[in-house]
């Protein structure tokens, strides 16, 4: 009774308030709704631009439109060059996609009012053609743009790949030519040519740092070429292996070239047998390392056992290695033997056969290993904690699934994870396999 007294006082009003002050909190406090168009342009309507601002910011992109027809203030800090500078334009089809759309009527006003103020720009659309042909017509409008970074992803493929060459690379060129100032470009899996890249080093080649595109089955190695002998600031560049060349790799290793960062490769076959990989010499290799001698080369790998022949038979200076199907112990034997400067190791599978002696080599000759994982494989505790043992605290990632691990006459399981987290320094669980 005692507390229901107190609630009761508490929302009692005070002697002396006024009924001013008391409109003032029902204004600055409720929701707003249902309130005289006086009262919330007097309170909400006079707050500060930059609150406001500050406020659009953390709001959703059709929260922040609904909250712009609040007031006339509210809808001109709608429209302020700060907010338009990011912008994701999602494309989808209702009937084949759960992907939100950006509604029409919005692309327009932004291709009318805000083009020029788009800097940091990416399309994300689905698995359709039409909504790939969308985005290409979207980019054929922003004639008065000065974007920095551009980005092209596809939910599924085919998508962008359904696009003519010739509309998505009339597309590209209207913002090649017009930025200036691109810095960042990420094109997987689309139409790029040689052309198109011609286009994007004459209006570009001071500013751009970084090209993603693999997946351009009509880039040939001649177009990268291009790129790499006159765009001096790259820094990061990820392409498919079949555009790699030796002259590829000497081109970035001349004298004119600032320090590449990332080189990533992605090493794809759709069809297993069919594809023969070239193999990539030791002296273009080392070429680029001695005029980058910090660079990470990171290779993504999506091959089937019998055709990882051209890979890893010389001393080759990869940093980061991802293995997305199975991968024989002959091939990690190599990754031991030749891959001195690998720093992170995943393997998706390798089968049935323990890699005890494997993994003790890759421990002992590759010096710089910080991380690794393994997926469906087999090591005996005794095996894994060997290698623990000799990595010792520089591993800093370590992911193990629990199945992977054959218990031994040595080391069960319960008794595996203390003696691991006594060599890392820190306590260390194998993960366990979801049960959904």
């Amino acid at each position: 009774m005692k507390r229901a007294g107190q609630k009761v006082v508490a929302g009692t009003e005070a002697p002396g308030t006024s009924q001013t002050s008391k409109k003032q909190k029902t204004c600055l406090y409720g929701s707003g709704f249902g309130e005289s168009e006086a009262c919330t342009s007097m309170d909400w309507g006079n707050l500060p631009h930059h609150v406001i601002l500050r406020v659009f910011q953390f709001l959703t992109l059709v929260d922040r439109a609904r909250a712009s027809s609040v007031c006339r203030r509210w809808n001109e800090v709608f429209h302020i060059p700060d907010l338009w500078r990011r912008f994701e334009f999602e494309l989808s089809q209702p009937a084949t996609s759960y992907l939100k759309s950006t509604h029409p009527d919005l692309i327009q006003q932004i291709i009318k009012r805000h083009a020029d103020h788009l800097q940091y720009v990416s399309f994300k659309v689905d698995s359709s053609t039409e909504s790939a042909e969308a985005a290409c017509d979207i980019l054929s409008q922003l004639v008065n743009c000065s974007i920095k970074t551009l980005g092209l992803i596809s939910t599924a493929k085919p998508s962008f790949m359904n696009v003519s060459k010739a509309h998505f690379a009339s597309a590209l060129t209207v913002v090649f030519v017009n930025s200036k100032s691109l810095s960042s470009i990420k094109i997987d899996d689309t139409p790029l040519d040689d052309p198109s890249l011609k286009v994007l080093v004459a209006n570009n080649s001071d500013t751009l740092k970084l090209l993603k595109m693999s997946s351009c089955p009509h880039v040939s190695p001649a177009g990268i070429l291009c790129v790499a002998d006159q765009c001096h600031g790259l820094k990061e560049l990820a392409l498919n292996y079949y555009i790699l060349s030796d002259e590829l790799l000497l081109a970035l290793s001349s004298e004119k070239h600032v320090d590449l960062e990332h080189l990533r490769i992605d090493v794809v076959s759709e069809n297993p047998g069919q594809v023969q990989f070239h193999t990539i010499k030791k002296q273009s290799w080392d070429a680029l390392v001695k005029h980058s001698p910090k660079v990470n080369i990171v290779m993504y790998f999506f091959l089937y056992e019998d055709e990882f022949d051209a890979f890893f038979r010389e001393e080759t200076p990869v940093t980061h290695l991802y293995f997305g199907r199975a991968v024989s112990k002959a091939m990690l034997g190599r990754i031991g033997m030749n891959c001195p400067r690998l720093i992170e190791l995943v393997v998706c599978a390798n089968g049935l056969q323990p890699l005890d002696d494997e993994l003790i080599q890759i421990a002992e000759r590759c010096k710089n290993l910080t991380a690794m994982g393994l997926g469906e494989c087999e090591v005996t505790c005794r095996g894994f904690i060997e290698f623990v043992k000799m990595c010792g605290g520089r591993l800093t990632q370590l992911s193990i699934m629990e199945e992977v691990l054959i218990p031994d006459s040595d080391y069960s399981l319960d008794r595996l994870h203390l003696e691991v987290s006594k060599h890392l320094g820190r306590m260390w669980f194998p993960d366990m396999m979801p049960t959904w």
